[in-house]
C-alpha cells in the first residue's frame, strides 16, 4: 500500500443478505490489500469497514454500490472514521 491510510464504514441496504455479499466483499478486500470487516446487520443490511490505501478503499466502497451478481443494492451510506490500524479483513457477527 502507498499513501495515507483511510477508513470508511459503509452500510448497504437492499437485497444484500443471502446472496454472497459478505464473501464477495471479503475476497475483493483481500485482493485489494484492504483491512477491516464485513457483517450482516439485524435490519437485513450489511455493514463493512475498509481501511487502507485511499484508492483501494474507494474501490471497495464503489463495489458495495452494486455488490455481487445476485445482490440488489438500494442504498449505501458511507462515513469517514479515523484509521484504527486494522491488519486483516474478516467476517464479524
Amino acid at each position: 500500500m502507498t499513501g495515507a491510510r483511510v477508513r470508511r464504514v459503509v452500510r448497504v441496504y437492499g437485497r444484500v443478505q443471502g446472496v454472497g455479499f459478505r464473501a464477495a466483499t471479503r475476497a475483493k478486500a483481500r485482493a485489494c490489500g484492504v483491512a477491516g470487516f464485513v457483517r450482516n446487520t439485524s435490519d437485513g443490511g450489511v455493514e463493512a469497514a475498509f481501511e487502507g490505501d485511499a484508492q483501494a478503499v474507494a474501490e471497495l466502497v464503489e463495489f458495495c454500490r452494486t455488490g455481487p451478481l445476485l445482490a440488489r443494492v438500494a442504498r449505501v451510506d458511507v462515513r469517514e472514521e479515523p484509521a484504527e490500524g486494522a491488519a486483516d479483513f474478516a467476517f464479524r457477527h
